[in-house]
């Protein structure tokens, strides 16, 4: 394995208990990559994102994230590997009763943040990283989705993680506001963290092209995709 390598999957299996989702999944990914994962409903992106944050365990195989193995990995150790991801669901999940500064500042001090002065100075860092500087004191309900999004992936932000796992971040967003989250997305990366975003919006990989990889039948291929690919994929959405 490279130095670089931030994640890496040796013959792993990815399953949900006994259910086997996807088999022999050898993988790595490097430091700045941005990975695009694509498939059908049910192939498996998903439960590879929810195995690489240690929500599943692996069961088969060996596998290394942010520094961790993944094969023996320990609960007291979830919490300390989690640190280093920054998760971006499609819903949103922020907490409805508190704003937006508030709800960033729940995520630090649940990590571990105790000085308030340090707290604040990180919360109007990653705030202006996603241009929001000028809405922290907003409830999640008087944000747009384009914008509790940006939230979310500042949210992400907060620990300086290695690694963003995107699991269908635009899946709710018109094209538009879609386009600005890739672009935030895109700027991350080449930032030096690791993107992972799974989806299906085969529009988005044809404009902000990257590594892509298709979960299909059990397996996790790379897709050389050509432009009638995309095609073909785009009018079958």
């Amino acid at each position: 394995m490279s130095l670089d390598n931030v994640i890496s999957l040796k013959n792993a299996l990815i399953a949900i208990e006994d259910h086997k989702v996807l088999t022999d999944v050898s993988l790595e990914v490097e430091k700045g990559e941005f990975v695009y994962v694509i498939g059908r409903v049910g192939s498996g992106k998903s439960s590879l994102i929810r195995t690489l944050n240690a929500e599943l365990p692996l069961q088969e195989g060996e596998g290394s994230v942010a520094g961790f193995k993944l094969e023996n990995l320990k609960k007291k150790e979830i919490p300390l590997l989690r640190r280093k991801l920054g998760i971006v669901f499609q819903d949103f999940k922020l907490l409805s009763d508190r704003n937006v500064e508030s709800n960033l500042e729940f995520v630090l001090k649940s990590t571990g943040w105790k000085n308030q002065q340090d707290i604040t100075s990180r919360i109007a860092e990653v705030l202006e990283k996603v241009d929001l500087g000028y809405k922290g004191f907003k409830m999640p309900h008087q944000l747009s989705g384009g914008e509790q999004q940006r939230v979310v992936i500042a949210r992400a932000l907060l620990n300086d993680p290695e690694i963003i796992l995107a699991d269908e971040p635009t899946g709710n967003l018109d094209p538009a506001t879609s386009s600005d989250i890739m672009n935030i997305l895109v700027d991350i990366s080449q930032s030096g963290r690791a993107v992972m975003m799974a989806t299906h919006n085969y529009h988005l990989i044809k404009k902000f092209p990257a590594r892509t990889l298709r979960c299909k039948n059990e397996k996790l291929e790379g897709a050389n995709l050509s432009e009638a690919d995309f095609d073909r994929l785009i009018q079958n959405e």
